[in-house]
């Protein structure tokens, strides 16, 4: 079988399954994290933007030199860039204002069209999905992909992530987890894997905040929790790919668990995952100790870390969510991004206030290192460059080697 591919479209899919070691030795069963963070555009969302183009083509919808429009929290917005690049479409993208700012820089460096809005409920007319589908209506030659309800996504887990997984196990698989957003990957790759054998169970993961867990639970669609820190995932109402999933239950998994595991991922593992992969494999856990030693579960690895270092893996937004207990619980490495050293105050005598006194030697680690040549003075005013301004004594607060300006207060 040739490993070449034709472009970026025919690079997705047939991402590996990973045996996540640690896990499966303590639960004595064989749990499998279907690598999509492995697909061209680093996520489980190419699978649905290659299908939703590769439709609207066929439909005759999406014509050459045409727009696609979407409202999405960031992935599928990944996906859609790299595939409409590659066929040469023009993309806006709608996106809810409290994403990982990772995500937008991707997507703009991608080329694509983003505008922020302000997350609010589905049912009000200026929630991002409502603004796509009036934007796309508004534009010559332009097309919604509505990741949420163009079965198409769901499609193209039925026909790809399905097949891979049973081929991968051979058809020896108990159950399988996942999340859900737009709901096509849990209902796509469980519809095709029940269609091979019915009892494979499909479970549903879900955050704080989302009305799929009552909905699988009592038919009601009703939230529970208040929100979560994972993007992309849990809703409030049932989609075209959600609606007949054939879901068996559902486990309801807290922020603090979901970030536990994705350290456990990282330091057993060596695994480098975003929040979605944390819940998912969270869920399989649960999963995997409620059927017993003896049984294979298998979960997606959505996408991966790096879209998350100014969150998930930093220090101090994690303290500030009330969840680097959590994190420290699961193995957060001692270096982590917004833990660095306090700025230090230093007294600057009032005579080396002059013109020619742009740098001040500050002795470091045994050496001499020389500050900036503009640093300013804390709370009080010194006589410009230009020797007017009156004198006074202060002190400088000066960044230490490795700070960088903003060690600047």
């Amino acid at each position: 079988m040739s490993t070449t591919r034709r472009g970026f479209v025919d690079a997705v899919g047939n991402t590996p399954l990973i045996r996540l070691e640690k896990l499966s030795r303590e639960t004595g069963c064989e749990i499998y994290g279907k690598a999509e963070f492995m697909n061209p555009g680093g996520s489980v969302k190419d699978r649905a933007a290659k299908w939703i183009i590769d439709d609207a083509e066929r439909r005759g919808t999406l014509k050459p030199g045409g727009t696609v429009v979407e409202g999405t929290a960031g992935n599928t917005g990944i996906g859609l860039a790299h595939v409409c690049n590659s066929r040469g479409y023009r993309l806006i993208l709608l996106m809810p204002d409290n994403q990982s700012p990772e995500k937008y820089q991707l997507l703009e460096a991608l080329g694509a069209e983003v505008r922020k809005v302000p997350v609010v409920p589905y049912s009000n007319p200026a929630q991002y999905q409502h603004q796509a589908g009036r934007l796309a209506q508004e534009l010559p030659n332009a097309v919604w992909s509505n990741q949420f309800d163009n079965i198409a996504n769901r499609r193209a887990h039925v026909e790809s992530t399905g097949p891979e997984i049973w081929q991968q196990t051979e058809g020896r698989i108990d159950a399988f987890v996942a999340s859900s957003g737009t709901g096509g990957t849990l209902a796509g790759t469980s519809e095709y894997l029940k269609s091979r054998r019915p009892g494979i169970r499909a479970v549903l993961a879900d955050p704080p905040g989302s009305s799929l867990y009552e909905f699988i639970r009592s038919g009601e669609v009703k939230s529970t929790g208040k929100g979560s820190i994972t993007e992309g995932i849990g809703i409030a109402r049932i989609t075209a790919n959600f609606n007949g999933a054939p879901v068996d239950s559902a486990v309801h998994v807290e922020d603090p668990e979901t970030v536990t595991m994705v350290y456990r991922l990282l330091r057993e593992e060596g695994l480098f995952l975003g929040s979605t992969s944390g819940i998912n494999v969270a869920g399989a856990v649960r999963v995997a100790r409620e059927l017993g030693p003896g049984h294979t579960i298998v979960t997606i690895l959505c996408d991966g870390g790096a879209k998350y270092t100014s969150r998930l893996y930093n220090r101090a937004w994690l303290s500030e969510k009330g969840l680097l207990d959590a994190a420290l619980a699961g193995g957060l490495p001692r270096l982590m991004p917004g833990r660095r050293p306090p700025c230090r105050f230093l007294p600057v005598r009032q005579r080396t206030n002059r013109p020619e006194c742009g740098q001040f030697p500050i002795p470091y680690n045994n050496k001499h290192w020389s500050g900036p040549t503009d640093v300013k003075p804390l709370g009080q005013t010194y006589r410009n460059p230009a020797g007017r301004g009156p004198r006074r004594r202060g002190r400088l607060a000066v960044p230490l080697p490795g700070q960088g300006r903003q060690g600047l207060l």
